[in-house]
């Protein structure tokens, strides 16, 4: 049985990989900071047959929570799936530079930069040792374990407001290029969701309307396109990854800016 390891999985994204995951048939460590949002969604993951779901709530950002987090895969077999998912806006609503808040902006690169890596540290040895194989239908990337990194379009365009969001995921995205190179047994994927009717989304932009975008629920089956079809290491969206034939390439390029969307 493979393992996954999900955070910020109480809703929005995360909840929804989570989900497709477990309907996969994969043991799940799945974390976000709301205790009670979690347990809540721990239990509906459960559900899915043969499924065994470990829930730790916590922040990314903590070391203490990262070696928790490692422990509960260790205790389920190993990690064979690592998605860095959890993320904050650094303020909300988004503003300009010129009026962000410093501690906003160093508590956005502590849980969406530092936390990830960190958990990627103390994960390497189980990601390393991880076999590829996952319960049958469920794909996974050959070789040792994967990683997937969430991003944004506005780590590569330069919207106005999303500056400080989007310097953390361009930090993440460059820690994920390096990080394929450095460890070329496994899969690193960062990918772009795109624009999506979430609570992140409308919290950094609450006059906007979200009607007319995807839910994660639609997005999350087509980033799992990466695991379940073991493509490539490389940056991907979830635009190309919905109109591009299987195995196209070495990893799916970002698409033209403004073609992904902000988180």
């Amino acid at each position: 049985m493979s393992v996954a390891m999900v955070t910020g999985a109480s809703r929005g994204l995360g909840r929804a990989l989570a989900g497709e995951l477990a309907a996969r048939g994969w043991d799940l460590v799945v974390t976000a900071r709301g205790a009670r949002a979690l347990a809540e969604a721990a239990s509906e993951l459960a559900r899915a047959p043969g499924v065994r779901v470990t829930a730790v709530a916590g922040d990314v950002s903590s070391a203490e929570h990262r070696g928790a987090l490692v422990a509960a895969a260790r205790a389920l077999g190993g990690l064979d799936l690592l998605v860095n998912n959890a993320g904050v806006l650094g303020t909300e609503p988004l503003v300009a530079l010129a009026a962000q808040p410093l501690d906003g902006l160093r508590k956005a690169f502590e849980v969406n930069v530092v936390g990830p890596l960190g958990l990627v540290q103390e994960a390497l040895p189980l990601l390393r040792e991880a076999g590829a194989g996952a319960p049958a239908g469920a794909g996974a990337a050959a070789g040792a374990g994967a990683v997937l990194n969430i991003s944004s379009d506005a780590a590569v365009v330069a919207y106005g407001t999303w500056g400080a969001y989007g310097a953390t995921k361009a930090a993440g995205d460059l820690l994920s290029a390096v990080l394929a190179v450095e460890e070329p047994a496994l899969r690193v994927w960062w990918a772009d969701p795109g624009s999506m009717r979430t609570r992140m989304m409308a919290a950094a932009e609450p006059g906007e309307d979200l009607a007319g975008l995807p839910s994660p629920q639609e997005v999350a089956p087509v980033l799992l396109r990466l695991v379940t079809e073991g493509l490539p290491s490389g940056r991907y969206t979830a635009q190309g990854l919905g109109v591009t034939a299987a195995g196209a390439g070495a990893g799916e390029p970002a698409a033209e800016p403004g073609a992904g969307g902000r988180r």
